[in-house]
């Protein structure tokens, strides 16, 4: 029996990825023997936030409350031990599959108005294997009849195959990291050059403690960001591209996770802003007709 709905197995070569009718989650990515993200099983509930889409917010609103065109709005306090409200409103619906090939899906969803997001949209996402791994889509449309904040992310743990993520090897080409308190919300930003959060170059993880926004990423000829987790052996790894659409990442080492989760993959996250976005201003504002779209993926190698 499983406790996430439907399953869509996408499968090209050696790569098999499977996506979840529940939030539309990516419940696991592999090339052929080997794991690339620490999912969940079939028969498993989605914990952690394992593989699932963040919208229409990712990360945390500081206790849940933004003001919205002379508006105070108040969310649901989805994550209580520290007053927030965290990571959006669709991780719990079942998502309408459009289409199911091969080596594609295509999962719908929307937003009903509601108490603290009074507003309407449809969301799609599509996944896609192909030669160099997975590639994913995520698209709103504003189907109300005012502006909307928006935002959105998703929540991957990459691994590389090890016990624990101390030995295993981050890049993360990012200029900055957001300063954050005990609630997750940041309170200030500080060049990572000079700091234990330099990752701009390779290296160890050790037994730094990440739940951390990274942001000004530097970005290749394509317009991308580009987060490697790589085995201590420098011989194989994962590299989660950011593109279109995505402006920070979140880099979570899931210490507060349950003591047998904890520390075995890195959650890396590409958002399209930062946390507590709806009370900071900094969201996107979607107008009536309007569309926004995030692109990322994953691209396995190996020496």
């Amino acid at each position: 029996m499983t406790l996430t709905g439907r399953e869509l197995t996408l499968r090209h070569d050696d790569h098999e990825a499977v996506v979840v009718e529940l939030g539309a989650a990516l419940r696991s990515y592999t090339i052929g023997d080997r794991q690339l993200l620490d999912g969940f099983g079939a028969a498993e509930r989605i914990t952690g936030g394992r593989g699932q889409i963040l919208v229409p917010w990712p990360n945390r609103v500081r206790g849940g409350r933004y003001r919205w065109q002379g508006e105070e709005l108040q969310l649901p306090l989805t994550e209580p031990t520290h007053g927030n409200a965290i990571h959006g409103l669709l991780r719990w619906n079942a998502w309408e599959v459009l289409d199911a090939g091969p080596r594609d899906a295509v999962l719908e969803s929307g937003v009903w108005p509601q108490p603290g997001y009074p507003f309407a949209l449809r969301v799609r996402v599509e996944y896609r294997l192909g030669d160099t791994g997975l590639d994913v889509t995520l698209t709103a449309w504003n189907v109300g009849g005012t502006a909307a904040p928006y935002g959105v992310g998703q929540h991957p743990y990459l691994t590389v195959g090890t016990a624990a993520i101390d030995e295993a090897l981050l890049t993360v080409p990012a200029e900055i990291r957001l300063r954050t308190d005990a609630a997750g919300l940041p309170v200030g930003e500080e060049p990572v050059a000079g700091t234990p959060y330099d990752f701009r170059t390779p290296r160890a993880i050790g037994d730094l403690r990440l739940d951390t926004p990274f942001g000004a990423l530097a970005r290749d000829a394509r317009g991308r960001t580009t987060v490697r987790l790589s085995h201590p052996s420098g011989g194989h790894g994962a590299d989660l591209w950011m593109g279109e659409g995505a402006n920070y990442v979140q880099v979570y080492t899931g210490d507060t996770l349950p003591e047998a989760q904890r520390r075995r993959a890195v959650a890396v996250e590409p958002m399209s802003c930062p946390p507590n976005a709806f009370a900071d201003g900094s969201a996107a504002v979607l107008e009536p007709g309007g569309s926004h779209t995030l692109r990322w993926g994953i691209t396995p190698w190996e020496q």
